[in-house]
């Protein structure tokens, strides 16, 4: 199964390697609340962070980089508290000032937040913003976001993607189940 539709059914019972290094973020009021915003079309922003966490998690164990820093980077790095669709004109150069935002939630969401992975929210929007990912996992991290992203565009706007994305999901939870 792919790792983005795999995403979509995690749970602590089912993945504990996982929510080992997010767990004590992940159930927080403040990342459960990501929910109620909309992120990519009809994705909401809790389901796009937890399949690029899920995806740069996996990207960072095969290439053996920084997991803990990867994965928690990734879940933190789009924690903002506005619908950045509303016509308020503070909310439309998004794309170039939510990580600044991100990384200052993160940091009063997260005192033991590292270095690493501030730099990893922070530089996460590259190549829209000018500063490149400064680590392998920060590179991990922009380029599941990215990839993450399209996925959710195009699921979206094409049924027969839709329907294969919902067909592999029924596959996957039924394979757990057993």
């Amino acid at each position: 199964f792919d790792i983005f539709t795999e995403s979509y059914a995690l749970s602590p019972e089912k993945n504990p390697e996982f929510f080992s290094y997010i767990g004590d973020l992940y159930c927080t009021k403040e990342i459960q609340s990501m929910r109620q915003y909309p992120q990519h079309s009809t994705c909401n922003r809790l389901d796009h962070i937890r399949a690029v966490t899920y995806m740069s998690y996996v990207l960072s164990k095969k290439f053996g980089c920084d997991v803990k820093a990867a994965t928690r980077g990734a879940l933190l790095h789009d924690l903002v508290y506005y619908d950045w669709h509303d016509p308020d004109w503070s909310h439309r150069p998004h794309g170039f000032r939510h990580p600044k935002f991100a990384a200052a939630n993160a940091k009063l969401l997260c005192p033991d937040l590292t270095k690493k992975e501030e730099r990893i929210i922070l530089r996460h929007m590259w190549p829209l913003t000018i500063l490149p990912p400064s680590s392998r996992e920060g590179i991990i991290v922009t380029f599941s976001d990215k990839y993450c992203a399209s996925k959710e565009m195009k699921l979206s706007k094409d049924e027969k993607q839709k329907n294969e994305f919902e067909k592999k999901l029924q596959q996957i939870n039924s394979s757990m189940n057993k």
